[in-house]
């Protein structure tokens, strides 16, 4: 798993770290099963503070995109529940569209960008 870090983002590094893993799934290089990096391990081979990765696997944890266990550590385990993901995706593209809009985006340029991300995600 490469997990590349943009330290001069003003996204929060844990979000990153997120985000990272999330499409790792998404694009099926993460599959079900798959064991992450330790918390040390992966802080020290990112060169990020520990309760950074422990905070981002924490919340990937509450979302169902990874269990947690002691003896495993974490392991990505795609348990999301459709409904509540469907609604944090609802709000998310509220706002993206908002600003599409705000700057001419038309809604066949929605359409046409959405289904070349979707394509991306296709297994």
């Amino acid at each position: 798993m490469v997990i590349e870090i943009d330290f001069q983002s003003d996204e929060a590094l844990y979000t990153q770290l997120m985000n990272q893993i999330i499409m790792g799934i998404a694009t099926s290089r993460l599959q079900e099963g798959d064991p992450l990096p330790s918390v040390r391990q992966l802080a020290d081979t990112i060169g990020i503070n520990m309760h950074t990765v422990n905070k981002a696997y924490s919340l990937l944890r509450q979302e169902g995109f990874v269990s947690i266990d002691r003896r495993k550590g974490a392991v990505i385990c795609l348990d999301v529940d459709k409904l509540r993901a469907m609604e944090e995706l609802k709000q998310n593209l509220r706002v993206a569209l908002a600003r599409g809009c705000c700057n001419n985006v038309t809604r066949e340029e929605v359409h046409s960008l959405i289904d070349e991300i979707l394509d991306e995600y296709e297994k």
